[in-house]
């Protein structure tokens, strides 16, 4: 069964955005990394019913914005997402035109998510990872007021990756919201106090569909390895009770049962668990046996969520 989304402007109020999402979308890699067909990927996902698609990787080449343009051609309701752009390996004018040259084209289904990113990442691209929340502060600012071209294009809805106190509030300040990234439901219940009522809270929400002891837990592991090399989640994820323990060798049992369910009825549970703490959507991230996007599992992963998919719980 598909939830379609209603018809969108470019403009939009926070609680018509809010609306117009609805509860479950998907998180995935650019379709490129995977080998998957932008199109007939955001196609696949509509027709299961999620009504929207957060594209991760940084989107931090030149030609990132068009790449999206496919999926969201591809698709006729489907909300399209950066999740998101980091700011180091942009111009503000220069992702401002970009950003609101495809917002105009596919009014009302393209969020521009912005973050910081990692210290790692941020130095391959030649910048040295300096007080990240003033960089976005500064970036935010030229987003708004370009001194070059596209200062008279207007912006689509944005919110930022924000995991910690300051990043919280200023996505609550300057956006329309917070995108949290590989926490738990007690990082949304936290993350909602911050916000307040009014921004948006989508938290993203890693699973693996196999039950853990058939492979579920091996998957979620393999998974968190990469992230729990990252300062900016293993030091978020001291603040919810997670020790040196958990945060080594992929990461303790513990710790993948709390971040990445196993099994159907514990990815619903996990869910709900984010919805009840406050998120207004969730986009939930289906991992194969390796630990990578399960693109083939859309429709079990809908059927698994399919009492969740719409507003009333």
């Amino acid at each position: 069964m598909i939830f379609a989304a209603p018809e969108m402007t470019v403009s939009m109020t926070t609680d018509e955005l809010r609306s117009r999402l609805g509860r479950i979308g998907i998180w995935m890699p650019p379709p490129a990394w995977i080998g998957a067909d932008p199109a007939a990927t955001a196609a696949a996902i509509e027709n299961a019913g999620f009504t929207s698609v957060w594209i991760g990787g940084g989107n931090a080449t030149p030609d990132a914005f068009e790449l999206l343009r496919p999926l969201l051609a591809g698709s006729s309701r489907l909300i399209v997402a950066t999740g998101i752009a980091n700011i180091w390996a942009w111009q503000p004018a220069r992702m401002r035109s970009d950003a609101a040259a495809l917002a105009a084209e596919f009014p009302g289904r393209f969020i521009l998510g912005l973050g910081v990113s990692h210290e790692h990442l941020v130095k391959s691209l030649g910048h040295e990872y300096e007080r990240p929340l003033a960089k976005m502060e500064k970036f935010l600012d030229e987003l708004d007021h370009p001194a070059g071209y596209g200062a008279d294009s207007e912006l689509p809805p944005m919110v930022l990756a924000a995991l910690g106190p300051r990043m919280l509030t200023l996505s609550a300040e300057r956006t329309e919201g917070a995108h949290p990234y590989f926490t738990p439901p007690e990082h949304t219940a936290y993350a909602r106090k911050v916000l307040g009522s009014s921004p948006l809270l989508v938290p993203e929400q890693a699973l693996s569909l196999a039950a853990a002891q058939a492979g579920g837990r091996a998957a979620g592991r393999a998974y968190a390895e990469r992230y729990l090399r990252m300062p900016n989640y293993t030091r978020n994820l001291r603040r919810f009770g997670f020790g040196p323990d958990d945060l080594e060798g992929g990461g303790s049992d513990r710790l993948i049962e709390a971040i990445i369910p196993s099994g159907a009825a514990a990815v619903a549970d996990r869910v709900r668990a984010h919805l009840d703490a406050g998120a207004d959507h969730v986009v939930v991230q289906p991992l194969d046996d390796a630990g990578a996007f399960a693109a083939g599992q859309l429709a079990d992963l809908a059927s698994a969520l399919a009492g969740l998919m719409t507003r009333s719980l």
